[in-house]
């Protein structure tokens, strides 16, 4: 392969902040998509999906290398998301199932669940390296260049206007999208580096604690697993796992009250994994779809302890990314902690955001 910018080129990132930041008219508001971090590399036939781990997607999404062919310049490097559209909103689930060793089964999925590119930043575009021309020329480039784009391939929307920004935080969380990045207009193309700001959002609710997983440093409290009640089952809904080192530590002490349940909900996880995610109950212990050697296995503790815990959004019955621990909530039983106070917000179509 030639391309004007040679793969792998890790992508520019953004640093959580809490509120929309605001700077005189100089910063620009996407969209953020919940989707798999994308830069395309497009030279005549030849096309490079990188992700940012360096692990390319070519492979996993072969619509996607024919849709770039189709829908973006001859040569260019774009740097988007791949994302799933399920009806009106994304599907990351089924983004996940994607990722397959066996290219029978990559083939069957990307005819029947076929993914999407949305492009909002341009690294290159014919003979012009375009990484140091601050981002107002590169997105002003970037839409000369999405003449041919059609289903496939999307042109994120973008505004500078900090209440429309607002707007969209609250509105199109219904579809599926994560919340809002921030851009500054002046900003180079900055692989690997937290430039721009990203707002999301966060809701709290009170979980069941019911096991942990050791630290990669030894025995002390690397995750906790949390649970929701839905009748008679105890779902697994994910882990809170950011702390200090000494706090781990204090934890292993808190804990150690609950440990060797003589009966637990999840006891049997490796034996009946299988039917019982048939029958609709989530349970921990699955192999990671991304390191299939990493061990999952988890230490049980009796359901009793309640946990408040900070959270961004769900992908179906589950948190999409690791809970923030907030506090103890000794004045809660484990029985009241059911999906009930799970707040979902309303839906939006996903075509009407993209119409923008």
């Amino acid at each position: 392969m030639s391309f004007l910018i040679e793969p792998p080129v890790s992508p520019m990132l953004a640093k959580a902040v809490k509120g929309m930041p605001h700077q005189n008219g100089g910063l620009f508001y996407e969209p953020k998509w919940d989707g798999f971090r994308c830069i395309v590399f497009r030279d005549g036939d030849e096309v490079y999906l990188g992700s940012r781990n360096e692990r390319p997607f070519t492979r996993y999404f072969p619509e996607v290398v024919e849709a770039v062919k189709r829908e973006l310049p001859e040569r260019c490097v774009v740097d988007g998301e791949i994302v799933l559209m399920d009806g009106q909103n994304l599907n990351f689930d089924a983004l996940q199932q994607r990722i397959h060793p066996a290219a029978s089964r990559v083939k069957l999925l990307s005819e029947q669940t076929p993914a999407s590119f949305i492009a909002f930043d341009l690294l290159a575009v014919g003979d012009d390296n375009l990484m140091e021309a601050p981002f107002t020329e590169r997105r002003a480039r970037l839409v000369e260049s999405m003449g041919k784009a059609g289903d496939s391939v999307r042109l994120t929307p973008i505004t500078q206007s900090e209440e429309q920004a607002a707007e969209w935080f609250e509105m199109f969380e219904g579809a599926g999208l994560d919340g809002i990045i921030v851009k500054p207009g002046v900003l180079p193309y900055e692989p690997d580096k937290r430039t721009m700001f990203k707002v999301k959002h966060e809701r709290t609710a009170d979980c069941v604690v019911a096991g942990y997983r050791e630290h990669k440093s030894g025995p002390i409290v690397g995750s906790l697993l949390l649970g929701l009640w839905r009748d008679d089952r105890l779902h697994f809904v994910g882990v809170t796992a950011s702390f200090p080192m000494e706090r781990r530590r204090e934890l292993i002490d808190e804990i150690a009250p609950y440990k060797d349940p003589v009966d637990h909900p999840w006891g049997e996880w490796a034996a009946y994994a299988a039917n019982a995610q048939e029958a609709g109950q989530r349970l921990p212990g699955a192999v990671s779809r991304w390191n299939a050697k990493k061990d999952l296995s988890f230490i049980p503790l009796s359901p009793e302890l309640v946990v408040e815990v900070a959270y961004e959004k769900m992908e179906g019955d589950r948190f999409r990314h690791t809970a923030q621990f907030r506090r103890w909530r000794v004045d809660r039983t484990p029985r009241s902690c059911t999906y009930d106070q799970i707040e979902r917000p309303i839906a939006y179509n996903l075509d009407d955001i993209l119409a923008r």
